[in-house]
């Protein structure tokens, strides 16, 4: 099954392609509306790339009222991308979904993380809605095996593997960041080899 990389592809943009996938992943819904990190966001390095977007996106009411039906007139498998601050907010946000599959980003290296785990998190979703949930954990884990089985006992019907992880550029005349926030999230050739140990 193949399927976009939440947030690489804007479906409403680019038909063709999101119509050429098995399914379409959306970007990242959080409860607000989100206009993410400051620039500088994305910097290119030698092997890879680095991002800080933060989550920019219109908010869940917005999402459901406009672009999840607009994305629905595709006529396309769609996987709704859903984040939060809080376990009680991904799950307010499962609560309202209907006819997908959901992914929980419980992995993003450009934002602040939940309090609870990962399976906390899972669990909350779990006794929200009964669609099928995909957990999206973090290459940086240190036991990305334990997370697994602890994500699946509480109710993730599949795993996401795996998000970018943490990583810096420096401008080589000032040795300062690239990015505005400094670290970003690192993908790019040079991630293939961590993610395939993860699903390993």
């Amino acid at each position: 099954m193949l399927l976009n990389a939440s947030g690489c592809l804007d479906a409403l943009a680019a038909s063709d392609v999101a119509r050429s996938l098995d399914a379409f992943v959306t970007k990242t819904v959080t409860p607000e509306p989100r206009g993410g990190n400051e620039p500088v966001r994305i910097a290119e390095t030698d092997h890879g790339m680095l991002n800080s977007i933060g989550l920019q996106n219109p908010g869940r009411d917005r999402f459901l009222d406009d672009v999840l039906p607009r994305l629905r007139q595709l006529e396309i498998q769609l996987w709704v991308s859903v984040g939060g601050f809080a376990a009680h907010e991904y799950a307010e946000t499962c609560a309202e979904l209907h006819d997908v599959t959901i992914e929980l980003n419980l992995s993003c290296p450009n934002v602040d993380e939940a309090p609870e785990s990962a399976a906390e998190i899972v669990a909350a979703c779990r006794d929200a809605t009964p669609l099928p949930l995909y957990a999206k954990l973090s290459p940086a884990l240190p036991d990305i095996a334990e997370a697994a089985r602890a994500v699946q006992a509480a109710g993730a019907d599949g795993l996401s593997l795996v998000n970018t992880i943490r990583g810096l550029e420096l401008d080589e005349r000032t040795l300062r960041p690239r990015l505005a926030r400094a670290v970003g999230g690192y993908s790019g050739p040079a991630l293939k080899p961590i993610a395939l140990a993860a699903v390993y």
